[in-house]
């Protein structure tokens, strides 16, 4: 049987950077999904269902198209119970970056796969240390327009990166794509990566 052909279920130039840098051929597809979280629901069980409800989004489009397997992933940074989400403009963004200055916070990341015989998802956990914030510095970092389409308004592949102190987890998943997990969700429905 022939591999199935890989759609992503996301816009996010840092996705589309991270299948290119791993070899892998896809197509995007842009769904909308409501991101909020159930009443009671955890971190975990929210970023995990999010990348599921957008790969499956993304499954109800390409069904039929012959064989295809569809990738949705969802990014939260979490600090003291709270998620940060993307921030809906530079007052909430400056208020983020407020909150992570100086501190630890985790960065939750799920990816699912979605095809005709099979779905699955796996979870990317890091903590991340920033450095002590300015007003003037996040001020400064606001005014880019890095932080606005990011999760907990910062890109760690970006001007972000002069804030990280230290990082312990994946790289990538702070970055909205966990390759490693990314790489055996590939491998469990047959599309080429590197692994024997």
């Amino acid at each position: 049987m022939a591999a199935p052909y890989l759609y992503l279920a996301s816009r996010s130039p840092r996705r589309r950077a991270l299948l290119r840098q791993i070899g892998v051929d896809y197509r995007v597809i842009a769904v909308a999904v409501e991101e909020v979280a159930a009443a009671g629901e955890g971190a975990e069980d929210f970023v995990c269902r999010m990348a599921l409800e957008k790969a499956t989004a993304g499954w109800d489009c390409v069904n039929g198209f012959g064989p295809s397997a569809v990738l949705g992933a969802d990014t939260v940074v979490m600090v003291d119970g709270a998620l940060l989400g993307k921030p809906g403009d530079e007052a909430e963004a400056r208020s983020q970056l407020s909150r992570l200055s100086g501190r630890e916070h985790q960065v939750l990341c799920a990816v699912a796969m979605v095809c005709a015989a099979h779905q699955a998802v796996r979870l990317s956990k890091s903590r991340v240390w920033f450095r002590q914030l300015s007003p003037a510095l996040i001020e400064r970092y606001c005014a880019t327009g890095e932080p606005l389409d990011k999760a907990g308004s910062y890109a760690i592949q970006g001007q972000a990166a002069l804030f990280i102190r230290r990082l312990e987890g994946s790289y990538s998943g702070v970055m909205g794509l966990p390759l490693f997990e990314t790489g055996e969700l590939l491998h469990g429905v047959g599309l080429q990566v590197l692994f024997e």
